[in-house]
């Protein structure tokens, strides 16, 4: 008969590739408890306890609240096998988007053939769109011209972006993607929109638009965050990066404002 494995607490987090303090949290909020201890108090994990941590990532990258998850794992009518098929389902999906912002994304790759010459008034629409994955910044120009058209913020952002070049824009970009994966990140583990953890991402992201379009002050980042809410365009795009995150980061923003 062969004998049932264990895992400590930093071998689950290696497998998983989850923080031990995300398995701390869990354990506090009862999500996911260790089925044993060692003599010396250590955590042991079992396979058992490895498919309902997988289970619980799956719906954090699902975009379900934690509690949520709780109430369906402590379920005794819980069918795992039902739940994997549709959450492969699911995820297949989603699959699907994330290759068709790939086959985008090469088209912006293949576009930079001068090695960052042209300026974004320069590009043609295909090139706009494809180099920002399907979402074309200047869709909502005349939108955006009548309602801040004369303000200070409209006016600087105007007179920097008319100088930057592809390679510029790239750049801007990654940073941006780099800070919503961050923040993405934090929000399926099941960080406090108003933990220190939250709050530096949220500053990143303040700095990264005072520094590359106009002064963006705590006040008027966490107005940014009221907009984000508000209008369902710019919620599809964040919740991109994980499903129901614009919630959250504008709660982030917002509470890093206060600080």
């Amino acid at each position: 008969m062969t004998k049932a494995r264990s895992y400590q607490v930093k071998d689950v987090a290696q497998l998983a590739g989850v923080s031990v303090r995300t398995l701390h949290h869990y354990d506090e909020l009862g999500l996911l408890r260790p089925s044993a201890r060692s003599e010396a108090g250590y955590r042991l994990y079992s396979d058992d306890d490895l498919l309902r941590l997988q289970q619980i990532l799956i719906g954090r990258e699902l975009g379900l609240p934690l509690e949520e998850i709780k109430r369906s794992l402590d379920d005794p009518r819980f069918d795992r096998r039902g739940a994997l098929e549709r959450q492969r389902e699911a995820i297949a999906a989603r699959a699907e988007r994330a290759a068709a912002m790939l086959r985008a994304i090469d088209a912006a790759l293949a576009a930079l053939t001068h090695d960052g010459g042209e300026t974004m008034n320069e590009m043609n629409e295909p090139e706009v769109t494809a180099l920002f994955d399907g979402f074309n910044p200047a869709q909502y120009e005349d939108e955006a011209r009548q309602r801040w058209g004369q303000t200070e913020a409209y006016q600087e952002s105007a007179r920097r972006t008319r100088s930057y070049t592809k390679a510029d824009w790239e750049r801007y970009k990654a940073e941006s993607h780099a800070i919503m994966t961050e923040a993405a990140q934090l929000f399926r583990a099941g960080v406090a929109a108003d933990a220190d953890e939250a709050a530096a991402v949220a500053e990143q992201h303040r700095r990264s638009i005072d520094r590359w379009f106009y002064p963006c002050g705590p006040q008027m980042h966490a107005g940014l965050a009221d907009l984000y809410e508000a209008d369902a365009r710019f919620a599809e795009n964040i919740d991109r990066y994980a499903p129901g995150l614009t919630a959250w980061w504008s709660a982030a923003m917002r509470a890093n404002a206060q600080r």
